[in-house]
């Protein structure tokens, strides 16, 4: 005995001996008399091609996201790096006072020698005290230094 017979709606039916679906009509997979509902059948190749296309769009878009996301990363790692260098410079300037935390300071240079000062070069007047005003920037919290354009 199969599992269909033990079914209470199961009746043997000698037409369907040779046809393609064996069970009881109600699960049938396909319609079985005009007044059945219409059963489309679902294109496999269709579904698991456009299923591959939208998956592939999709981790297309994330792998771009991540690669911007990445740069920016690598961007602001420079921007720190070029940092680093530009504060060792001022460091290794000659110093004669204690630099304050979010104040503008001036390199300039000097017979060879490298100096901070918190005189601006439009504020010495028609004789520079120092040859080539080489940047300015001001001390942030860190104790790095930011360059101010």
């Amino acid at each position: 005995m199969t599992e269909t017979e033990n079914d209470p709606g199961y009746s043997p039916d000698p037409l369907k001996k040779d046809a393609l679906y064996q069970g009881p009509d109600k699960f049938s997979p396909i319609p079985l008399s005009v007044s059945s509902p219409k059963i489309n059948p679902i294109d496999k190749r269709l579904l698991k091609a456009t299923a591959f296309e939208t998956m592939q769009y999709q981790a297309n878009q994330q792998i771009q996201m991540l690669k911007k996301q990445a740069d920016l990363l690598i961007e602001q790692a420079r921007l720190i790096e070029d940092r680093l260098i530009i504060s060792r410079k001022i460091y290794e300037a000659d110093i004669n006072f204690e630099p304050i935390i979010g104040t503008v300071y001036h390199v300039y240079e000097h017979k060879g020698k490298t100096i901070l000062s918190l005189v601006a070069p439009e504020e010495w007047g028609k004789k520079q005290a120092y040859e080539t005003h080489m940047c300015s920037a001001r001390l942030l919290a860190d104790k790095s230094w930011e360059l101010l354009k």
